[in-house]
C-alpha cells in the first residue's frame, strides 16, 4: 500500500476531560468496537479487581484514576486508529499538554452533571492555540444533570468553542430513553448495557409517527421541536469547519452503558484528520514526505517493573520509520538503529517492523532520549511546543535507606527523565530538590521509587516559591548575580544554571537589580 494510503488510514487523537468525567471508560468503550478487548472492566469496581485497560500501573488501579498517558492502536472499519488515553488529574496535566503535541485531533468528555470544569477549560485551551479539531462527548446521560441547551450555552462560553449538535438526548437520568443521531438520521433507543452493541432505527422523516409509538407521543414532539431549535439556532455542520477548529461537533451518551459511543466514533472516522503537518524550528514537516521524521514527546519507565525497561514514544510525523535501521539523533548528533520498536495496546506491547505518520513506536530507551528530541533520516530538525513548566511545589528528598542510595539516585534520575516533576541539585549543598505542578506527584513519584526501584525516601519541607532559569549576555552581571545568590542557586537534570526564588519578591527585586539577566519559566529557551 502507498504511503499516501497508510498516511489516510490513520486517526490519531486524545481522550481528555476533567477527572471521573467518564474518559478512561469511554477509551474503553472505543476499544471494545475495534475488538482490541473482548469485556468492558468496569474502572471502579474493585470487588473483581477489573481495571480499566489504559490504566496500567498500579498506583493507578489502586486509585482509580489515570497518572499516565496510555496509548492504543486497533484497526475498525479498515482505519488504524490511535488513541492516547490522558491523566484527568491536574497535578499530570503537563503529561496531558505534551500528548496533545502528537495528535491530530481530541474527544472532550464532560459529565452532563457537573458541566464544563476547570480541568477541561485548561486542556481546549491548549487544543485551541494549536488548533486541534475537538469533538464533545456529553457523558452520564443515564444520571440526572443539566439541561442539554443550558450545557450547550456553557460549552461555549466557557471553552470558547462554537457548537452543533450531532445528536440529541430524550429526557436524561431514570426517564433517559435514547439519543436521536442528527449525522446519521436515526433513532437509539437506551437499553442499559455495559458489554453489547445496541441497534439503531433509522429515520428519514422526523415526523414519521412510528417515532410515537417507540418512544411515546409527548417524548417525540419535544423532540421534534427541540431539533427544530437546533436547526434554527445552531450552525449546519460543516467537516471543513471543524478541520480548522472553527466548529465542534457534540454527541450525547453513557459510555459506561456502552451507549452513544459507535455514533461518535462513527461519526469521528467520517470528519477527523488523517496526520497533519507538523511544523519545526526550521521548517514545516508535511506527512508525505519520503524521509522519515519523528518526535518524542513522552518517556515512561518501567512499563513492565519486572525487566526495568524505559520506552520513549514517538510519534511519526513523516515518511516510513523501519526496524533496524540507522536513524539520526538530532540533539546527541549520532546515529541510533532500533531493534525492538513496539507498538501499543495499553501495557500490552508487540514489536512492529514499519509504523507510518500518526503512528506511535515506543523505543526502547538506555538514557538516550528526554521529551522533544526528534529522530530523523539525517535531516537536523526540531520540533516545537514541548515545554516544561516552572514548577509550583517544592520539597527535598532525602534517602531513608543508606544501603540503597544507587537504587535511589537511578530511580529519581528515570522518573524525572519522564517528564513528571523536575529535579533541581543546591549548588553549594548538593540536596536533591524535587519540583511539581501538584501534590499527587509526590505521592506518585514515592511509591513508584519503592515499589519499582526497591528505594525508600521521604520528603523534607523547603520554603520556594520559584524556580527558574536564567541567561544573559552581559557576563558582569551574570557572575555578579551567581557570586551575590550563591545560596539560592541549583543546576537541573540537565546542568543548567536555576535560581530558586524563595518569594515573589525575591524574584521581584532579582528582576529588577539584574535587568539584562533574562529568566525562563519553561525550559523552552535559547541560550544566550
Amino acid at each position: 500500500m502507498s504511503l499516501k494510503n497508510e498516511i489516510n488510514k490513520r486517526r490519531t487523537f486524545a481522550v481528555i476531560s476533567h477527572p471521573d468525567a467518564g474518559k478512561t471508560t469511554l477509551t474503553e468503550k472505543l476499544l471494545l468496537y475495534g475488538g482490541a478487548i473482548q469485556v468492558a472492566g468496569a474502572v471502579k469496581n474493585n470487588k473483581i479487581r477489573k481495571t480499566a485497560t489504559s490504566d496500567f500501573m498500579e498506583i493507578e488501579r489502586q486509585r482509580g484514576i489515570s497518572v499516565a498517558t496510555s496509548v492504543m492502536g486497533f484497526e475498525y472499519r479498515d482505519k488504524q486508529i490511535n488513541i492516547l488515553d490522558t491523566p484527568g488529574h491536574q497535578d499530570f496535566s503537563e503529561d496531558t499538554y505534551r500528548t496533545l503535541t502528537a495528535v491530530d485531533s481530541a474527544i472532550v468528555v464532560i459529565d452532563v452533571a457537573k458541566g464544563v470544569e476547570s480541568q477541561t477549560e485548561k486542556l481546549v485551551k491548549v487544543c485551541r492555540m494549536r488548533d486541534t479539531p475537538v469533538i464533545v462527548f456529553v457523558n452520564k446521560l443515564d444520571r440526572l444533570g443539566k439541561d442539554a441547551f443550558e450545557l450547550l450555552d456553557e460549552i461555549e462560553e466557557k471553552l470558547g468553542l462554537k457548537v452543533r449538535p450531532l445528536s440529541w438526548p430524550i429526557n436524561m437520568g431514570d426517564k433517559f430513553k435514547g439519543v436521536y443521531n442528527l449525522y446519521e438520521r436515526n433513532l437509539q433507543l437506551f437499553t442499559p448495557s455495559k458489554q453489547t452493541v445496541t441497534e439503531s432505527i433509522t429515520f428519514d422523516n422526523i415526523d414519521d409517527p412510528q417515532l410515537d409509538e417507540y418512544i411515546g407521543e409527548e417524548d417525540a414532539q419535544t423532540l421534534r421541536d427541540e431539533l427544530e431549535l437546533i436547526n434554527e439556532v445552531y450552525p449546519p455542520f460543516d467537516s471543513e469547519k471543524y478541520l480548522e477548529a472553527q466548529i465542534t461537533p457534540v454527541f450525547f451518551g453513557s459510555a459506561l452503558h456502552n451507549f452513544g459511543v459507535r455514533e461518535l466514533l462513527d461519526c469521528f472516522l467520517d470528519i477527523s484528520p488523517a496526520p497533519l503537518v507538523r511544523a519545526a524550528e526550521e521548517r514545516d514537516v508535511h506527512p508525505e514526505e519520503k524521509p522519515f521524521t519523528g518526535f518524542v514527546f513522552k518517556i515512561h519507565a518501567n512499563m513492565d517493573p519486572n525487566h526495568r525497561d524505559r520506552i520513549a514514544f514517538v510519534r511519526v510525523t513523516s515518511g516510513v520509520f523501519k526496524r533496524n535501521t540507522f536513524y539520526h539523533h538530532v540533539r546527541l548528533q549520532k546515529k541510533l538503529k532500533f531493534s525492538s520498536p513496539t507498538s501499543f495496546m495499553a501495557s500490552k506491547q508487540s514489536i512492529v517492523e514499519e509504523a507510518y505518520p500518526g503512528d506511535i513506536v515506543g523505543i526502547h530507551d538506555t538514557g538516550n532520549f528526554k521529551i522533544g528530541d526528534t529522530i530523523t533520516e539525517g535531516e537536523d530538525l526540531n520540533f516545537k511546543g514541548m515545554p516544561s513548566f516552572s514548577p509550583e511545589m517544592f520539597k527535598y528528598i532525602v534517602n531513608s535507606d543508606p544501603m540503597k542510595y544507587k537504587q535511589l539516585d537511578k530511580g529519581i534520575d528515570q522518573l524525572m527523565d519522564e517528564g513528571v516533576a523536575q529535579l533541581f541539585k543546591g549548588r553549594k549543598t548538593g540536596r536533591k530538590i524535587i519540583g511539581t505542578v501538584g501534590q499527587l506527584q509526590f505521592e506518585v513519584i514515592q511509591y513508584r521509587l519503592l515499589h519499582e526501584y526497591g528505594a525508600s525516601a521521604r520528603y523534607e519541607p523547603i520554603t520556594l516559591y520559584k524556580t527558574c532559569w536564567f541567561t544573559s549576555k552581559n557576563k558582569e552581571q551574570l557572575e555578579d548575580f551567581k557570586t551575590r545568590k550563591s545560596n539560592q542557586l541549583a543546576k537541573d537534570k540537565w546542568g543548567r544554571d536555576v535560581f530558586l526564588a524563595e518569594s515573589a519578591f525575591a524574584l521581584q527585586m532579582a528582576q529588577e537589580k539584574y535587568p539584562d539577566i533574562n529568566f525562563h519559566f519553561t525550559s523552552e529557551f535559547e541560550e544566550e
